[in-house]
């Protein structure tokens, strides 16, 4: 089609109904287009990228079929899990059947010592009480403190505006938490979940995954994670299942622009096509958002700016043999933060592929990697005797500088809803007002919230297998 051409998005000639365009194919955008489709709407998804899948994403390198960094989920996270369930991907990113995390620690002065975060079949907070009792990274005063914030998170109100303008770390002191407990339990779940330290951290959205997670039901917590490469995922499967909803999937089309037509319906440019359609979905980072919006889509598009980004390391590694015979586990006193074994899932065929996924990595994300070598392979060995008579046969890391929204205090007020003052037009990514933290749960909300607002906008009625939000308490 030459450039200039009008594309209707709509409906095969000679027919009439509603339409939209999704721009971008990462999970939120994912989301929407089934959203859309699964109620009879006519949907193009443009992704600029070669593969749908956003920030969780495959690529190969020799033999290896390697994600870009390490994801994982919990049981709370129920838009990510029904997310799973519609692409026929739940059996291939299983649950723990309850939560285990090993925490090896190097601080102490006697050497390595392994303690382990897990929970009992109790109701909360007694589900976590024996783990707690024996976590041996705190003293027992510290674990009794531990106890005493943990109850005066959970009486926090999570819709208090205040709380987004406090930082969590702040508040932890207050709340008698030393740096040792912070560092060998707040920190060790908040970097993971958060993407920052609790002193970089809104108090919003610390307490929203700490209640959410570890005191709102038993199995809350409880660890998942993909058990085959991402791409299988949320690009092969997510792919076969938007073909199967009608969606007409376009990759490596990153749009140019988008405009409002007189007669209500919005024309979306790609090079060699403009699209025209009734509705827009915007699924994209923020800066890419806001160099897309037209005029007055939002009060004050420049808060979009304002939002500032984290950085996520992956430092990989290949030995010659086995060195790890857990799935993953987490370490203190080293700044290696949590090491996955990614064997199986690569199809390494001999020896041991492990991952490690650094958060808030803003001092190394740009380091040499002969310098990440030279610092996380000496770590390893500390962590993992059967490291020191086994041979590197590969490590490279992987850089996403700009991996997630950082949670900064004030953030909350920044992050936009899925409606925009122009008809038509909605934003949907994990950074928009979910409420959570930049997490694939984040990102499916905000599908659906975009989605649902757009329905509403077109007369259509919700489909029925769509994700269904919990009713405010």
């Amino acid at each position: 089609m030459n450039d200039g051409q009008l594309a209707d998005a709509s409906q095969p000639s000679g027919t009439s109904g509603r339409s939209a365009v999704v721009v971008g194919g990462g999970l939120a955008g994912v989301t929407a287009a089934l959203a859309l489709a699964d109620a009879g709407v006519r949907v193009t998804l443009l992704e600029g990228r070669p593969r749908l899948g956003g920030l969780a994403f495959s690529f190969r390198r020799g033999e290896l079929t390697v994600d870009n960094g390490q994801h994982v989920y919990l049981r709370c996270c129920t838009a990510y899990r029904w997310f799973l369930d519609r692409i026929e991907g739940s059996a291939l990113a299983p649950l723990q059947e309850r939560l285990d995390v090993p925490v090896v620690d190097l601080a102490k002065p006697e050497g390595r010592r392994l303690g382990r975060l897990r929970r009992d079949a109790l109701p909360v907070p007694l589900h976590l009480g024996r783990s707690l009792a024996t976590y041996p990274h705190l003293s027992l005063a510290e674990r009794a403190r531990v106890g005493r914030a943990a109850l005066a998170l959970k009486g926090l109100d999570l819709t208090d505006p205040a709380l987004d303008a406090q930082d969590f770390g702040s508040w932890l002191t207050a709340h008698g938490q030393s740096a040792r407990a912070v560092e060998a339990l707040w920190d060790l779940v908040g970097i993971a979940t958060l993407n920052a330290v609790a002193g970089d951290s809104s108090l919003a959205l610390a307490a929203m995954v700490f209640k959410t997670g570890l005191l709102s039901d038993p199995g809350a917590a409880d660890i998942g994670w993909a058990h085959v490469p991402l791409g299988d995922l949320h690009d092969r499967l997510a792919r076969k299942a938007l073909d199967s909803a009608g969606v007409r999937t376009e990759v490596r089309s990153r749009v140019t622009s988008l405009s409002p037509d007189e007669n209500g319906t919005w024309s979306v440019r790609v090079p060699g096509e403009t699209l025209r359609a009734d509705t827009v979905v915007l699924a994209v980072p923020q800066r890419e958002a806001y160099d897309l919006l037209p005029d007055g889509a939002l009060d004050d598009p420049r808060r979009l700016l304002e939002i500032g980004t984290a950085p996520i390391l992956n430092v990989h590694v290949v030995y010659d043999r086995k060195v790890l015979d857990k799935p993953f586990f987490a370490a203190l006193g080293s700044p290696v933060q949590w090491v996955f074994d990614r064997t199986d899932a690569s199809g390494l065929r001999a020896g041991q592929y492990l991952a490690l996924s650094q958060s808030a990595a803003h001092d190394e994300i740009d380091a040499p990697v002969a310098a990440l070598r030279a610092r996380y392979l000496p770590e390893l060995e500390r962590l993992l005797p059967g490291t020191r008579g086994a041979e590197v046969r590969d490590f490279f890391v992987t850089r996403e500088r700009t991996a997630t929204f950082a949670p900064a205090p004030g953030v909350g007020r920044l992050r936009p809803g899925a409606r925009t003052q122009a008809p038509g037009l909605y934003l949907a990514g994990a950074w928009t007002a979910t409420g959570w933290p930049a997490t694939m749960e984040s990102a499916v909300r905000s599908g659906v919230s975009a989605a649902d607002a757009a329905l509403s906008a077109l007369g259509r009625p919700r489909p029925r297998r769509l994700f269904e939000f919990e009713e405010a308490a």
